[in-house]
């Protein structure tokens, strides 16, 4: 299974509280999500709104993509949510 991310802008769900990426498997898109949850618990959001939430996503990007990586490996590559706790407790630390 060959994974990969494009660098597209992720999208702001209102929603559902969530950012939205894709990923490439075998070629084939498939969206992936981050809770905002999860932005504020592990990657330092500077604010609590969709510019604060997408520059905590940006920032954490190469840890997000990793994690969502290996819960598509898992899945054999159906769509991820990542939420708070897919990630040890503390923010992370560049």
């Amino acid at each position: 299974m060959v994974i990969e991310f494009p660098q597209d802008a992720p999208d702001y769900h209102s929603a559902n509280l969530t950012i939205v990426f894709d990923a490439l498997v075998d070629g084939a898109r498939v969206p992936c999500a981050i809770s905002v949850e999860a932005l504020e618990d592990h990657f330092d959001a500077q604010s609590f709104d969709s510019s604060g939430w997408i520059g905590a996503f940006d920032a954490g990007r190469p840890r997000i993509e990793a994690v969502a990586r290996e819960h598509l490996r898992v899945s054999n590559g159906l769509p991820v949510l990542l939420k708070s706790g897919h990630f040890p407790p503390g923010k992370v630390i560049a």
